[in-house]
Protein backbone atom coordinates (compact mmCIF):
# COMPACT_ATOMS: atom_id res chain seq x y z
CA UNK A 1 0.00 0.00 0.00
CA UNK A 2 1.19 3.71 -0.97
CA UNK A 3 1.49 5.93 2.10
CA UNK A 4 0.14 9.16 2.02
CA UNK A 5 4.13 10.54 2.35
CA UNK A 6 4.93 8.72 -0.96
CA UNK A 7 1.74 10.28 -2.55
CA UNK A 8 2.80 14.02 -1.75
CA UNK A 9 6.31 13.10 -2.96
CA UNK A 10 6.33 12.26 -6.72
CA UNK A 11 9.21 10.79 -8.14
CA UNK A 12 11.15 11.46 -12.03
CA UNK A 13 11.33 8.23 -13.85
CA UNK A 14 14.14 8.30 -16.70
CA UNK A 15 14.19 6.07 -19.96
CA UNK A 16 18.25 6.76 -20.40
CA UNK A 17 20.30 6.64 -24.04
CA UNK A 18 17.78 8.88 -25.72
CA UNK A 19 19.25 11.30 -27.99
CA UNK A 20 18.38 15.19 -27.71
CA UNK A 21 17.77 17.58 -30.64
CA UNK A 22 16.42 21.28 -30.94
CA UNK A 23 16.33 24.26 -29.01
CA UNK A 24 15.28 25.11 -25.55
CA UNK A 25 14.31 27.92 -23.85
CA UNK A 26 16.27 29.43 -20.67
CA UNK A 27 13.98 30.90 -17.92
CA UNK A 28 15.18 33.91 -16.08
CA UNK A 29 17.96 33.56 -13.50
CA UNK A 30 16.55 32.80 -10.01
CA UNK A 31 19.83 34.33 -8.05
CA UNK A 32 18.59 37.16 -9.67
CA UNK A 33 15.05 37.13 -9.52
CA UNK A 34 15.37 36.63 -6.01
CA UNK A 35 16.95 39.52 -4.85
CA UNK A 36 15.59 41.60 -7.19
CA UNK A 37 12.06 40.92 -5.73
CA UNK A 38 13.25 41.80 -2.35
CA UNK A 39 15.33 44.89 -3.66
CA UNK A 40 11.74 46.45 -4.74
CA UNK A 41 11.06 46.97 -1.63
CA UNK A 42 13.49 49.95 -1.87
CA UNK A 43 10.69 51.84 -4.02
CA UNK A 44 7.53 53.06 -2.80
CA UNK A 45 6.27 52.61 -6.01
CA UNK A 46 5.22 50.18 -8.70
CA UNK A 47 7.78 48.19 -9.86
CA UNK A 48 7.18 45.54 -12.65
CA UNK A 49 9.73 42.30 -13.10
CA UNK A 50 9.47 40.95 -16.01
CA UNK A 51 10.79 36.64 -17.31
CA UNK A 52 10.27 36.13 -13.57
CA UNK A 53 10.84 31.89 -13.48
CA UNK A 54 8.31 29.56 -11.84
CA UNK A 55 9.79 28.31 -9.43
CA UNK A 56 9.38 27.23 -5.46
CA UNK A 57 11.47 29.82 -4.68
CA UNK A 58 9.86 32.46 -5.97
CA UNK A 59 6.53 31.46 -5.11
CA UNK A 60 8.21 31.40 -1.17
CA UNK A 61 9.26 35.03 -1.61
CA UNK A 62 6.45 36.04 -2.95
CA UNK A 63 4.63 34.56 0.43
CA UNK A 64 7.43 36.48 2.41
CA UNK A 65 6.58 40.08 0.37
CA UNK A 66 3.01 39.53 1.38
CA UNK A 67 3.85 38.93 5.05
CA UNK A 68 5.51 42.30 5.25
CA UNK A 69 2.54 43.67 3.52
CA UNK A 70 4.05 44.52 0.13
CA UNK A 71 1.02 44.25 -2.55
CA UNK A 72 1.83 41.33 -5.29
CA UNK A 73 0.28 40.48 -8.90
CA UNK A 74 1.88 37.74 -10.89
CA UNK A 75 0.72 36.96 -14.68
CA UNK A 76 2.85 34.65 -16.45
CA UNK A 77 6.23 35.53 -16.19
CA UNK A 78 5.69 39.43 -15.08
CA UNK A 79 5.34 39.92 -11.44
CA UNK A 80 3.90 43.79 -10.30
CA UNK A 81 5.25 44.61 -6.91
CA UNK A 82 3.78 47.45 -4.88
CA UNK A 83 5.51 48.25 -1.80
CA UNK A 84 4.08 51.36 -0.59
CA UNK A 85 2.54 50.47 2.75
CA UNK A 86 5.25 48.11 3.57
CA UNK A 87 4.61 47.47 7.52
CA UNK A 88 7.91 46.19 10.24
CA UNK A 89 6.06 43.04 10.58
CA UNK A 90 8.69 39.78 11.04
CA UNK A 91 9.06 37.55 7.82
CA UNK A 92 7.65 34.29 9.40
CA UNK A 93 9.62 32.22 10.35
CA UNK A 94 8.09 28.89 8.81
CA UNK A 95 8.67 30.98 5.33
CA UNK A 96 11.98 32.23 6.00
CA UNK A 97 13.59 28.71 7.48
CA UNK A 98 12.84 27.06 3.63
CA UNK A 99 14.48 30.14 2.03
CA UNK A 100 17.92 31.41 2.30
CA UNK A 101 17.49 34.30 -0.27
CA UNK A 102 14.76 35.53 2.59
CA UNK A 103 17.56 37.31 4.37
CA UNK A 104 17.39 39.51 0.88
CA UNK A 105 15.15 41.91 2.85
CA UNK A 106 17.09 42.65 5.74
CA UNK A 107 18.96 45.66 3.90
CA UNK A 108 15.86 46.86 1.95
CA UNK A 109 13.58 46.76 5.22
CA UNK A 110 16.17 48.72 7.48
CA UNK A 111 17.15 51.26 4.44
CA UNK A 112 13.22 52.20 3.72
CA UNK A 113 12.20 51.94 7.49
CA UNK A 114 15.23 52.14 9.38
CA UNK A 115 14.42 48.83 11.28
CA UNK A 116 13.23 45.36 11.04
CA UNK A 117 13.56 42.34 12.51
CA UNK A 118 14.42 38.90 10.20
CA UNK A 119 14.48 35.08 11.24
CA UNK A 120 18.06 33.51 10.55
CA UNK A 121 17.42 31.89 7.03
CA UNK A 122 17.46 28.32 5.81
CA UNK A 123 17.57 26.90 2.58
CA UNK A 124 19.91 23.50 1.19
CA UNK A 125 21.94 22.25 3.91
CA UNK A 126 25.38 22.28 1.38
CA UNK A 127 27.26 24.13 4.05
CA UNK A 128 28.05 27.29 6.60
CA UNK A 129 26.59 30.19 4.80
CA UNK A 130 26.86 33.09 7.89
CA UNK A 131 25.19 36.38 7.98
CA UNK A 132 27.79 37.72 9.76
CA UNK A 133 29.55 39.40 6.27
CA UNK A 134 25.65 40.94 5.93
CA UNK A 135 25.65 41.97 8.87
CA UNK A 136 29.27 43.66 9.51
CA UNK A 137 28.08 45.72 6.90
CA UNK A 138 25.25 46.66 8.08
CA UNK A 139 26.90 47.51 11.29
CA UNK A 140 29.41 49.69 9.45
CA UNK A 141 26.80 51.82 8.03
CA UNK A 142 25.42 52.60 11.12
CA UNK A 143 23.15 49.85 12.33
CA UNK A 144 22.90 48.71 15.44
CA UNK A 145 22.33 44.73 14.88
CA UNK A 146 21.96 42.07 17.58
CA UNK A 147 20.91 38.44 17.33
CA UNK A 148 18.53 36.76 19.66
CA UNK A 149 16.31 33.53 19.55
CA UNK A 150 17.30 32.95 15.84
CA UNK A 151 15.87 36.46 15.16
CA UNK A 152 17.91 39.08 13.62
CA UNK A 153 17.29 42.87 15.27
CA UNK A 154 18.32 46.19 13.13
CA UNK A 155 17.40 49.48 13.49
CA UNK A 156 19.34 52.25 13.04
CA UNK A 157 19.93 55.21 15.37
CA UNK A 158 18.90 59.24 15.35
CA UNK A 159 15.92 61.11 14.51
CA UNK A 160 16.36 60.27 10.43
CA UNK A 161 17.04 56.72 11.07
CA UNK A 162 18.81 57.24 8.10
CA UNK A 163 21.88 54.69 7.16
CA UNK A 164 25.23 56.29 6.61
CA UNK A 165 27.88 55.59 3.80
CA UNK A 166 30.80 54.00 4.76
CA UNK A 167 33.48 52.61 3.39
CA UNK A 168 33.75 48.13 3.93
CA UNK A 169 35.61 45.50 3.18
CA UNK A 170 34.80 42.00 2.70
CA UNK A 171 36.74 39.50 3.77
CA UNK A 172 35.29 36.86 1.39
CA UNK A 173 33.64 38.07 -2.17
CA UNK A 174 30.16 37.28 -0.83
CA UNK A 175 27.24 37.12 -3.34
CA UNK A 176 25.00 37.65 -0.36
CA UNK A 177 26.51 40.19 1.73
CA UNK A 178 27.49 42.17 -1.64
CA UNK A 179 23.60 42.41 -2.18
CA UNK A 180 22.78 43.17 0.82
CA UNK A 181 25.34 46.14 1.63
CA UNK A 182 24.83 47.41 -1.91
CA UNK A 183 20.71 47.32 -1.65
CA UNK A 184 21.26 49.12 1.54
CA UNK A 185 23.65 51.52 0.83
CA UNK A 186 21.15 52.59 -2.09
CA UNK A 187 19.06 54.97 0.31
CA UNK A 188 21.72 55.50 2.59
CA UNK A 189 23.44 59.05 3.73
CA UNK A 190 26.50 59.98 1.43
CA UNK A 191 28.59 57.01 -0.44
CA UNK A 192 29.66 53.51 -0.22
CA UNK A 193 32.39 51.83 -1.07
CA UNK A 194 32.02 48.20 -0.90
CA UNK A 195 35.65 46.22 -1.27
CA UNK A 196 36.51 42.69 -2.21
CA UNK A 197 32.99 43.01 -3.89
CA UNK A 198 31.53 39.91 -5.21
CA UNK A 199 31.41 40.21 -9.43
CA UNK A 200 28.52 37.45 -10.31
CA UNK A 201 26.37 38.42 -13.06
CA UNK A 202 23.73 38.41 -10.90
CA UNK A 203 25.62 41.52 -8.97
CA UNK A 204 25.62 43.77 -12.65
CA UNK A 205 21.39 42.62 -12.29
CA UNK A 206 20.71 43.96 -9.06
CA UNK A 207 23.11 46.90 -9.59
CA UNK A 208 21.28 47.55 -13.32
CA UNK A 209 17.37 47.31 -11.35
CA UNK A 210 18.85 49.76 -9.01
CA UNK A 211 19.73 51.85 -11.84
CA UNK A 212 16.61 51.84 -13.77
CA UNK A 213 14.96 52.55 -10.64
CA UNK A 214 17.51 56.05 -10.05
CA UNK A 215 20.41 54.51 -7.67
CA UNK A 216 23.46 55.55 -8.55
CA UNK A 217 25.77 52.59 -9.05
CA UNK A 218 28.95 52.30 -10.11
CA UNK A 219 31.60 49.32 -10.83
CA UNK A 220 29.50 46.52 -10.02
CA UNK A 221 31.11 43.75 -11.86
CA UNK A 222 34.68 44.60 -10.24
CA UNK A 223 35.85 44.29 -7.20
CA UNK A 224 34.99 47.84 -5.76
CA UNK A 225 31.21 49.03 -5.86
CA UNK A 226 30.53 52.33 -5.18
CA UNK A 227 27.12 53.86 -4.16
CA UNK A 228 26.19 57.77 -3.78
CA UNK A 229 22.80 57.25 -1.68
CA UNK A 230 19.58 58.63 -3.03
CA UNK A 231 16.42 60.10 -1.18
CA UNK A 232 13.80 58.15 -2.78
CA UNK A 233 13.74 55.55 -5.58
CA UNK A 234 11.16 55.42 -8.83
CA UNK A 235 9.32 52.89 -10.71
CA UNK A 236 10.67 50.71 -13.36
CA UNK A 237 10.17 47.70 -15.62
CA UNK A 238 12.79 45.27 -15.28
CA UNK A 239 13.00 42.26 -16.95
CA UNK A 240 15.56 39.26 -15.27
CA UNK A 241 18.63 38.38 -16.82
CA UNK A 242 19.06 34.54 -18.21
CA UNK A 243 19.72 32.15 -15.94
CA UNK A 244 23.21 30.78 -16.46
CA UNK A 245 23.13 27.81 -14.24
CA UNK A 246 19.90 26.54 -15.96
CA UNK A 247 21.85 27.18 -19.11
CA UNK A 248 24.43 25.20 -18.02
CA UNK A 249 22.50 22.22 -16.65
CA UNK A 250 21.13 22.06 -20.51
CA UNK A 251 24.66 22.16 -22.33
CA UNK A 252 25.63 19.14 -20.38
CA UNK A 253 22.22 17.28 -20.94
CA UNK A 254 23.47 17.64 -24.58
CA UNK A 255 27.22 16.59 -24.00
CA UNK A 256 26.36 13.86 -21.64
CA UNK A 257 24.01 12.02 -24.55
CA UNK A 258 26.08 13.02 -27.01
CA UNK A 259 23.30 14.93 -28.98
CA UNK A 260 23.51 18.35 -30.22
CA UNK A 261 21.52 20.96 -28.93
CA UNK A 262 20.58 25.06 -29.33
CA UNK A 263 19.74 27.48 -26.06
CA UNK A 264 18.73 30.97 -25.92
CA UNK A 265 18.39 33.37 -24.68
CA UNK A 266 21.44 33.62 -22.54
CA UNK A 267 24.37 35.90 -22.42
CA UNK A 268 27.55 33.48 -23.55
CA UNK A 269 29.85 36.03 -21.66
CA UNK A 270 28.04 34.61 -18.19
CA UNK A 271 29.12 31.02 -19.15
CA UNK A 272 32.75 31.89 -19.87
CA UNK A 273 33.81 29.15 -17.44
CA UNK A 274 31.78 26.56 -17.94
CA UNK A 275 32.09 26.56 -21.97
CA UNK A 276 35.86 26.83 -21.48
CA UNK A 277 35.61 23.49 -19.81
CA UNK A 278 33.08 21.99 -21.75
CA UNK A 279 35.27 22.44 -24.58
CA UNK A 280 38.65 21.14 -22.38
CA UNK A 281 36.59 17.88 -22.73
CA UNK A 282 36.17 17.75 -26.19
CA UNK A 283 32.29 19.05 -27.20
CA UNK A 284 32.09 21.99 -28.75
CA UNK A 285 30.61 25.44 -28.24
CA UNK A 286 29.41 27.25 -30.73
CA UNK A 287 28.43 31.06 -30.22
CA UNK A 288 25.75 31.07 -32.71
CA UNK A 289 24.60 34.75 -31.90
CA UNK A 290 24.77 37.26 -29.07
CA UNK A 291 21.99 35.52 -27.15
CA UNK A 292 22.41 31.70 -28.27
CA UNK A 293 24.57 29.15 -28.41
CA UNK A 294 24.74 25.66 -29.37
CA UNK A 295 26.33 22.86 -28.20
CA UNK A 296 28.09 19.99 -30.96
CA UNK A 297 28.79 16.67 -29.18
CA UNK A 298 31.98 14.86 -29.11
CA UNK A 299 34.07 11.79 -27.26
CA UNK A 300 34.10 13.08 -23.42
CA UNK A 301 37.99 13.37 -22.00
CA UNK A 302 38.53 13.76 -18.30
CA UNK A 303 39.60 17.42 -16.91
CA UNK A 304 40.12 19.08 -13.30
CA UNK A 305 37.77 21.23 -11.82
CA UNK A 306 38.26 23.81 -8.50
CA UNK A 307 35.39 25.75 -7.65
CA UNK A 308 35.87 29.41 -7.35
CA UNK A 309 34.45 32.67 -7.15
CA UNK A 310 32.81 34.65 -10.18
CA UNK A 311 34.44 34.72 -12.93
CA UNK A 312 36.05 30.90 -11.88
CA UNK A 313 34.18 27.86 -11.73
CA UNK A 314 30.29 28.21 -10.06
CA UNK A 315 30.09 26.10 -7.37
CA UNK A 316 26.29 25.72 -8.82
CA UNK A 317 28.09 23.83 -11.85
CA UNK A 318 29.89 21.35 -9.60
CA UNK A 319 27.36 18.65 -9.34
CA UNK A 320 26.38 18.69 -13.11
CA UNK A 321 30.22 18.59 -14.46
CA UNK A 322 30.95 15.70 -11.85
CA UNK A 323 27.83 13.71 -13.69
CA UNK A 324 29.76 14.46 -17.09
CA UNK A 325 33.13 13.64 -15.70
CA UNK A 326 31.85 9.90 -15.11
CA UNK A 327 31.81 9.11 -18.41
CA UNK A 328 34.59 10.79 -19.66
CA UNK A 329 37.73 9.21 -20.33
CA UNK A 330 40.78 8.78 -17.69
CA UNK A 331 40.80 10.42 -14.53
CA UNK A 332 39.01 13.91 -12.93
CA UNK A 333 40.15 15.41 -9.40
CA UNK A 334 36.73 17.66 -8.47
CA UNK A 335 37.94 20.54 -5.89
CA UNK A 336 34.98 22.18 -3.40
CA UNK A 337 36.46 25.13 -2.21
CA UNK A 338 33.01 27.26 -1.49
CA UNK A 339 30.44 24.52 -0.08
CA UNK A 340 32.07 21.91 2.25
CA UNK A 341 29.04 19.70 2.17
CA UNK A 342 28.67 20.21 -1.73
CA UNK A 343 29.81 16.26 -2.56
CA UNK A 344 26.58 14.58 -0.73
CA UNK A 345 25.89 13.30 -4.78
CA UNK A 346 28.65 11.48 -5.11
CA UNK A 347 27.00 8.20 -2.97
CA UNK A 348 24.14 8.66 -4.97
CA UNK A 349 25.98 8.44 -8.87
CA UNK A 350 28.12 5.59 -6.92
CA UNK A 351 24.44 3.91 -7.25
CA UNK A 352 24.12 4.47 -10.80
CA UNK A 353 28.35 2.28 -11.46
CA UNK A 354 30.34 6.06 -10.84
CA UNK A 355 33.86 5.03 -10.10
CA UNK A 356 34.26 8.13 -7.54
CA UNK A 357 36.15 8.65 -4.16
CA UNK A 358 36.05 11.22 -1.97
CA UNK A 359 38.46 12.99 0.74
CA UNK A 360 37.37 15.87 2.56
CA UNK A 361 36.78 18.37 -0.34
CA UNK A 362 37.98 16.36 -3.29
CA UNK A 363 36.85 14.10 -5.18
CA UNK A 364 38.87 11.84 -7.83
CA UNK A 365 36.76 10.54 -10.56
CA UNK A 366 37.44 7.82 -13.16
CA UNK A 367 35.12 7.56 -16.21
CA UNK A 368 33.55 4.34 -16.65
CA UNK A 369 32.14 3.02 -19.76
CA UNK A 370 28.49 3.57 -19.00
CA UNK A 371 25.99 4.65 -16.05
CA UNK A 372 23.38 2.35 -14.76
CA UNK A 373 19.73 3.23 -13.99
CA UNK A 374 19.00 2.83 -10.22
CA UNK A 375 16.51 4.62 -7.56
CA UNK A 376 18.40 7.54 -6.21
CA UNK A 377 17.78 10.82 -3.83
CA UNK A 378 18.52 13.93 -4.61
CA UNK A 379 19.90 16.14 -1.69
CA UNK A 380 20.40 19.74 -2.69
CA UNK A 381 18.95 21.96 -5.56
CA UNK A 382 22.43 21.14 -7.97
CA UNK A 383 22.75 17.62 -6.81
CA UNK A 384 19.19 16.80 -8.20
CA UNK A 385 19.99 18.18 -11.64
CA UNK A 386 23.24 15.96 -11.49
CA UNK A 387 20.98 12.83 -10.79
CA UNK A 388 18.85 13.92 -13.73
CA UNK A 389 22.01 14.28 -16.53
CA UNK A 390 23.41 10.99 -15.20
CA UNK A 391 19.64 9.05 -15.65
CA UNK A 392 19.53 10.86 -19.25
CA UNK A 393 22.66 8.78 -19.97
CA UNK A 394 22.57 5.52 -18.24
CA UNK A 395 21.35 2.38 -19.63
CA UNK A 396 18.15 1.45 -17.89
CA UNK A 397 15.45 3.45 -15.79
CA UNK A 398 16.69 5.85 -13.32
CA UNK A 399 13.90 6.96 -10.36
CA UNK A 400 14.95 10.36 -8.95
CA UNK A 401 12.88 11.21 -5.22
CA UNK A 402 13.92 14.41 -3.66
CA UNK A 403 11.82 16.69 -6.66
CA UNK A 404 11.26 19.32 -3.80
CA UNK A 405 14.72 20.45 -4.16
CA UNK A 406 14.75 20.63 -7.91
CA UNK A 407 11.62 22.59 -8.11
CA UNK A 408 13.32 25.23 -5.95
CA UNK A 409 15.79 26.24 -9.38
CA UNK A 410 14.39 24.86 -12.01
CA UNK A 411 11.43 26.13 -14.23
CA UNK A 412 10.23 23.12 -15.72
CA UNK A 413 13.44 21.18 -16.15
CA UNK A 414 11.55 17.84 -17.04
CA UNK A 415 9.22 19.46 -20.09
CA UNK A 416 12.07 21.20 -21.68
CA UNK A 417 14.24 18.43 -21.25
CA UNK A 418 11.00 16.15 -23.37
CA UNK A 419 10.60 18.77 -25.76
CA UNK A 420 14.37 17.74 -26.95
CA UNK A 421 13.29 14.54 -27.22
CA UNK A 422 14.49 12.94 -23.49
CA UNK A 423 11.95 10.32 -22.11
CA UNK A 424 11.53 11.29 -18.62
CA UNK A 425 8.01 12.10 -16.50
CA UNK A 426 7.11 12.72 -12.92
CA UNK A 427 5.53 10.26 -11.58
CA UNK A 428 3.13 11.58 -8.46
CA UNK A 429 2.26 8.04 -6.43
CA UNK A 430 5.31 5.67 -6.08
CA UNK A 431 4.55 2.00 -6.67
CA UNK A 432 5.04 -0.54 -3.92
CA UNK A 433 7.91 -2.11 -6.25
CA UNK A 434 9.74 1.42 -6.66
CA UNK A 435 9.75 1.87 -3.14
CA UNK A 436 10.84 -1.30 -1.72
CA UNK A 437 13.80 -1.06 -4.25
CA UNK A 438 14.93 2.17 -2.49
CA UNK A 439 14.46 0.56 0.48
CA UNK A 440 16.48 -1.99 -0.06
CA UNK A 441 19.63 0.10 -1.88
CA UNK A 442 19.50 2.22 1.22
Amino acid sequence: MTTHLEEQQPVLKIQGQATLKGEVTISGAKNSALVLMAGAILCSEDCRLRNLPSLADIHRMTQILAALGVKLQRNGDILDINAQHIGQDQAPYELVSQLRASFFVIGPLLARLGMTRVPLPGGCAIGARPVDLHVRGLQAMGADVRIEHGVVHACVKGSRQRLQGAKIYLDYPSVGATETIMMAATLAEGETIIENAAQEPEITDLANFCRSMGAKIKGDGSKTIIVSGVEKLHSTDYSVIPDRIEAGTLLIAGAITQSEISLAPVFPEHLASVIAKLRAMGPQVVIDGPDRIRLVPAPLKATDIETLPFPGFPTDMQAQFMALLTLSEGSSIVTETVFENRLRHVAELQRMGADIRVKGNVALVRGVPFLSGAPVMATDLRASAALVLAGLAAKGTTVVQGLQHLDRGYDNLEGKLRKLGANLRRVNVASEQESAEYSRVN
